[in-house]
Order: C-alpha cells, then sequence, then structure tokens
C-alpha cells in the first residue's frame, strides 16, 4: 500500500470513528441487544421525531491532508507511481468521488469495519457502505442531487467499473456499494489482470518496426481522438507502433472470444476498466460486420480504442465514425518486419531481401514465420537463420484449405535438372524474376495499372505432352521458395450452372492465404475460347470464361498455366498473361542432353551405351526419354549389371508401341 493511499484511509476512518461517537452519544437504547435486528416502539417514535440527522460534521485532519498530497507530489516528480493518484486523474474523480471510493473499500482492508458499518447501518446484516452511508460520511448531506449523481450511471466511478451500486431494487440510500477486487488490488499494487480476461487480453510487444502511418495515427491519438479504425496490411503492427509513439503500452482484446462469451457487454467494459487502470491502450479486432453489436462499449470507451479488421468501415455501424486508416501492406517493409522478429543472427552470405522477395505474408504471418525460422535453426544446432530455415517458416503458414483442392508438391528439382531449350529457359529465368520484384515494380514504382488489378503474376507454358511444362512449373517454384500447388480439373468442373465459378472462387481463396504456386494443368479445358451464343449452354460457358477473366486479374499470387493447344486459349487470356513460354519438340542435341541427364551418374553404364544413336534415332520428347531411362534402369536391375545399349534400345522400343508410333527403321 503508497504512503499516500495509507493516510487518505486514515483520515476515513476518523470520519469512521466521529460517526460511532455520535452515534453513541445519541442512542436512547445503548443496552438494547437486538440491535440492528428490529425496529422498537421508542426507536420509531425517535426517528418520526428526528427525521433527517443531517451530514456528520467535518472534522478531517486538513493538515495531514495537505502534507500527503504534498508527499504525493514529491513522489511523482521523482519518477514514483501513486496507483490512487493516477486512477482520480484517468478516470477523471472529483474529491467527494474519491472519499466515497475509499469509504466503500475499507471493509476489504480491515475486517473491524464490516462490524463497524453493521453498527452504523443500523443492521448487522449489512457489513458494507450504503450509498446514505457512504454520502454521509464524506460530509455531504444525502438530500443534495449532486452527491446522489455520484452513484448513478453516467458518473466515472460507475461507468468506469471502479465501484458497483448493488440491491437496485432497494431504495436509493440503502444499497450496497462494493469496488471490485481488480480496483482494489490495483490500488495496493497489486497489477494482474482480472482472471476472467485471461484469454480475451493480452499485452503486445512492440514490433520493433514502424509500418508506415503509425506517426499519423499517434498524432491522432495524442490529440484525443480515443476511437481509430485501421484494416488492411499490417493493421495490428500499425496500432500498437502508434500507441508506443503515443506513449501507451498496448492490449488486445480478442473480438471473437468476446462474441463467444455469455455476457460480451461485462467483458468489454472490464476490458476497457483494465485499460485505464494501466494506462494503455485496446486494440481490438477483428472487425466483423456481422459482429458489430458487441463492439457499442468500445465505441464511447474513455480509453484509446484502436479497431483492427478487413472490411472498409461502414458508417451505418455506429452513429461516430472513428479515425479512418488504411494500413499499407507490408511490402517494401518486410526487411525490417523480418529482422525485428528474427531471433537470431542470419548466414552471412544469405541475401534476405532476395528470399523474402517472392513471399506475400502479413504481418502476423511473417512474425510467426521467423519465429518457426528461429526455431528451426536452434534445434539444428545452428547458430545463424539460414535460406532454407527462412524457407521452412514461410511453409508453416501455409493454410491447409488448399490441398483439399489441389495436390501439394513440394519442389525437389533445380535449375541443373532442367533440360529445355535457351530460350525456354531464359523465359523461365524471367518469370521467376517477375515474382521476385513485383513489390518494387508494381508497388514502389506503382506501374500496376488500375481496375482493381492484382499483383498476381500469371504464365503460360504451352507445348506437347512430356516437353517439360510441368517440370518447369516445379523448378520456377522451388528456385522462388514456395510449394507447388497442381489444380485438379476434375474437382472445378461442373456440369450444374454456376458451380465451376463455386468452385474456382474456393480455389482461389484458399490460394490467397498460401505462398505457393498455382499450376492448372492443361488449361485450356477451362480457359477456352468464348464462343457465339446459340443456346443456354454457351451462355453459361461464356460467364464462366468472363469470371475467370476477372479472377485472374484481381489474383495477388503465382499461377501458372499448362497447355497442350496452344490455339485453344482465349485471346483475352492470351493478353493477360504475364510470360509465354514455348516447349517445343527436343532436337537431337537437346535428345542427347536429355538422355544423358535422365540416365543420371549413379546408373552404371555398359561401354557399349551410344547416347548420340539413341538420340539420333528416337525423336522422342523429354518426358519419354525419362520413360526410357527409368525402364532400362529396371531392365539393368533384373539383369544385375551395368545399364547396356541393348537394354536401351528395348526400352525405347516399348516406349514407342506405349505411344502407339511405329518404330524407326532399322
Amino acid at each position: 500500500m503508497s504512503e499516500y493511499l495509507g493516510v487518505r484511509l486514515t483520515l476515513i476512518e476518523q470520519r469512521i470513528h466521529q460517526a460511532v461517537a455520535l452515534r453513541q452519544e445519541t442512542d436512547p437504547e445503548p443496552g438494547d441487544p437486538l440491535r440492528g435486528l428490529h425496529l422498537s416502539a421508542a426507536a420509531a417514535r425517535r426517528l418520526l421525531a428526528d427525521p433527517a440527522a443531517g451530514p456528520l460534521p467535518d472534522l478531517v485532519d486538513r493538515a495531514a491532508l495537505d502534507a500527503a498530497e504534498e508527499a504525493a507530489d514529491r513522489a511523482e516528480q521523482a519518477g514514483e507511481i501513486v496507483p490512487l493518484r493516477r486512477l482520480i486523474r484517468e478516470f477523471g474523480l472529483l474529491p467527494l468521488d474519491s472519499e466515497i471510493l475509499l469509504v466503500a473499500m475499507l471493509p476489504d482492508l480491515d475486517r473491524r469495519y464490516e462490524k463497524l458499518y453493521g453498527y452504523l447501518n443500523d443492521d448487522v446484516t449489512r457489513p458494507r457502505a450504503t450509498a446514505g452511508l457512504a454520502i454521509e460520511l464524506s460530509g455531504v448531506p444525502p438530500v443534495v442531487g449532486a452527491a446522489r449523481a455520484r452513484l448513478t450511471a453516467g458518473s466515472p466511478l460507475v461507468d468506469g467499473g471502479l465501484l458497483l451500486v448493488e440491491d437496485a431494487d432497494r431504495p436509493f440510500l440503502t444499497r450496497t456499494l462494493r469496488v471490485p477486487d481488480r480496483v482494489l488490488g490495483h490500488l495496493l499494487g497489486d497489477d494482474r489482470p482480472d482472471p476472467r480476461l485471461a484469454r480475451l487480453l493480452r499485452p503486445l510487444p512492440d514490433p520493433g518496426w514502424k509500418p508506415a502511418g503509425a506517426e499519423g495515427l499517434a498524432s491522432a491519438i495524442r490529440a484525443g481522438h480515443l476511437l481509430s479504425y485501421v484494416h488492411d496490411g499490417a493493421a495490428e503492427d500499425l496500432a500498437v507502433a502508434a500507441l508506443a509513439l503515443a506513449g501507451l503500452p498496448a492490449l488486445r482484446l480478442d473480438l471473437d472470444a468476446v462474441a463467444a462469451d455469455p455476457a460480451p457487454a461485462d467483458v468489454i467494459a472490464s476490458a476497457v476498466r483494465e485499460a485505464r487502470l494501466g494506462g494503455a491502450g485496446l486494440v481490438a479486432g477483428p472487425v466483423e460486420p456481422e459482429r458489430v453489436g458487441t463492439l457499442r462499449g468500445l465505441l464511447d470507451a474513455a480509453a484509446p480504442v484502436v479497431l483492427t479488421g478487413r472490411a472498409r468501415w461502414d458508417p451505418l455501424w455506429a452513429e461516430q465514425t472513428p479515425v479512418l486508416v488504411t494500413a499499407p501492406a507490408v511490402g517494401a517493409q518486410r526487411l525490417d518486419l523480418w529482422r525485428a522478429a528474427l531471433g537470431a543472427p542470419v548466414v552471412e552470405e544469405v541475401d534476405v531481401a532476395r528470399e523474402l522477395s517472392p513471399y506475400t505474408l502479413d504481418a502476423p504471418q511473417a512474425r510467426k514465420a521467423a519465429t518457426v525460422a528461429t526455431h528451426l535453426a536452434l534445434l539444428a544446432g545452428a547458430e545463424h537463420v539460414g535460406a532454407d530455415h527462412i524457407r521452412a517458416g514461410v511453409r508453416s503458414q501455409n493454410a491447409a484449405g488448399l490441398e483439399r483442392l489441389a495436390r501439394r508438391v513440394e519442389p525437389a528439382v533445380g535449375w541443373d535438372d532442367l533440360v529445355v531449350p535457351e530460350e525456354a529457359g531464359r523465359q523461365l529465368h524471367d518469370l521467376a524474376g517477375r515474382v521476385r520484384h513485383r513489390e518494387q515494380v508494381l508497388g514502389g514504382w506503382r506501374l500496376r495499372p488500375g481496375g482493381g488489378r492484382g499483383r498476381g503474376v500469371t504464365a503460360l507454358f504451352a507445348g506437347d505432352s512430356g516437353t517439360g511444362k510441368t517440370m518447369s512449373a516445379e523448378v520456377v517454384a522451388a528456385d522462388l521458395g514456395l510449394d507447388l500447388y497442381v489444380v485438379d480439373l476434375s474437382t472445378v468442373v461442373d456440369k450444374y450452372v454456376g458451380q465451376t465459378e463455386k468452385n474456382l472462387e474456393r480455389i482461389f481463396t484458399e490460394a490467397a492465404g498460401v505462398n505457393g504456386v498455382l499450376l492448372f494443368d492443361e488449361a485450356d479445358a477451362i480457359f477456352g475460347k468464348r464462343s457465339e451464343v446459340s443456346d443456354a449452354h454457351d451462355r453459361y460457358a461464356n460467364m464462366e470464361s468472363a469470371y475467370l477473366l476477372q479472377r485472374m486479374e484481381s489474383f495477388d499470387g503465382v499461377a501458372i498455366l499448362t497447355t497442350n493447344l496452344r490455339a485453344n486459349l482465349d485471346e483475352a487470356f492470351i493478353r493477360r498473361l504475364d510470360v509465354i513460354v514455348d516447349f517445343p519438340v527436343p532436337d537431337r542435341a537437346l535428345r542427347r542432353s536429355l538422355w544423358d541427364h535422365c540416365l543420371g551418374t549413379d546408373l552404371p553404364r555398359a561401354d557399349d551405351v551410344d547416347l548420340d544413336r539413341c538420340a539420333r534415332r528416337y525423336e522422342l520428347s523429354g518426358g519419354a526419354i525419362r520413360a526410357c531411362a527409368v525402364t532400362a534402369g529396371y531392365l539393368a536391375a533384373a539383369a544385375g549389371g551395368p545399364v547396356t545399349m541393348a537394354q536401351l534400345v528395348a526400352a525405347a522400343e516399348r516406349e514407342y508401341r506405349k505411344l502407339g508410333r511405329l518404330l524407326p527403321p532399322g
């Protein structure tokens, strides 16, 4: 207990001693053994003769009170916190309010005052201060309206949750006053939060970086604008950084958990009181349009409140409009965010900016990914975080919903495993470069066109089957540190009208929460040309194509379309593609490289193996050559020796028959 609080309570005790002495002097029946349990005829006559004795005379030691105030001033100037003083300022309490508060809390500090209050209430069953007794002990007549108003709704004591006025069905002066345990603990120096708020309210540390817009919001908070709404981007980090710049700690209130509570209004009132007791600001989110009714206690709170959400603020949600802030995407500040979140230094050779460039993580996801990367480095016994740790951390934040709609492939190949023509290879590197630098080009340099277009990158891989389209997509994903999600068109196309669009929308929605490459194999099945409308089927087919055109433009991820028939794709799709890579049937020199690469270095080769002859004689695609190499490997394993030319020829002949093609002569 602080010295200031002790002195104030001592002065209240003097008032109580005075009141007890006065009662004893004027008591006509001091020997009544049933006092407080019944009303005798003599007591009734006394009440009629003297119905209102009036307030107690004020005999408080003013010199002691002035000395306590001066001592509290010196303590605060020295940097000490005087809880009662801070509470009086924060809640705007009048001297009468603080007197009533101290009167109400005294029985919780000293058991003697339970019996003394029962005596003064003339009712041993009422051991707490009543409204009438508290007003009288404060030296104010109970008929003064201004005094009574301090104990009704609208007063700082009641609205601030500092004092509970119970027994609403009783006459006003006999209603019981009680100080909540949380307020009592705060005044005694115990700042543990209300246990009821343990799962709903938690402190938020300073994010360690300053999102764009934090300074402006901090200025608004310092100017007295207590209600703000931040949406999109790094909303929570911006809110916390703004409160920190305004000199306030931040407490996060989970509105999802509040909505699930049976008494959300009480929870919000307790959360606001907690923020005011700690001199903090509330960061409450996420705000959902269907749950705006639960926010009522936050909209007019006396503490700084920053609401966060994804939807734009609707003026119909509340009479007052908060300070509206659109949080920018992490974008160019992602490096600042990761440096603040990583718990260990990064390997010197790792270019963190380059590693992070393909990812579109929001601030909470980036922080979690950085934490996972740090933990993985610790588990591996490494003192520094490496590129693999960063990539694994990002993958850990991928939502699992897309895996129900597409097949996830964790890339296991790289550029060295890819054998394609030089021009195709250059375009694939160009595609990876677009993904890495899109934030700078489209965001920093603002080269993105309008019309609500997203920052996605889309590419078309066109070529015959087996020419390396799918493998190239896997290589690009591996280079970017992303997973590859292959969309199964059988789960997308539906014969019922409108279902195909719904299925595609589910895929794009789930893909928005995943850092991956979306691969639409055989894309001409759903990205085909629009036709003239001759019946209802044509009209709905054209509606599907129109929907896809709009959805692809607003997509923020990476999508790759593959097709064997480029001519079947709608020209409108072609125009919206960023990169088109043609995969021709490999020529003789490329086939030679493919044979050598597919056989690898681990498979032993006999001296008679002639890869030049294989490349010259068998005009096969890369996928077919890969199949031949695997078949020859099985034949060699069965023979128990190295792979021979005869086995390669046999494998090639089997592949020709499988493809339904005539064997080359000779």
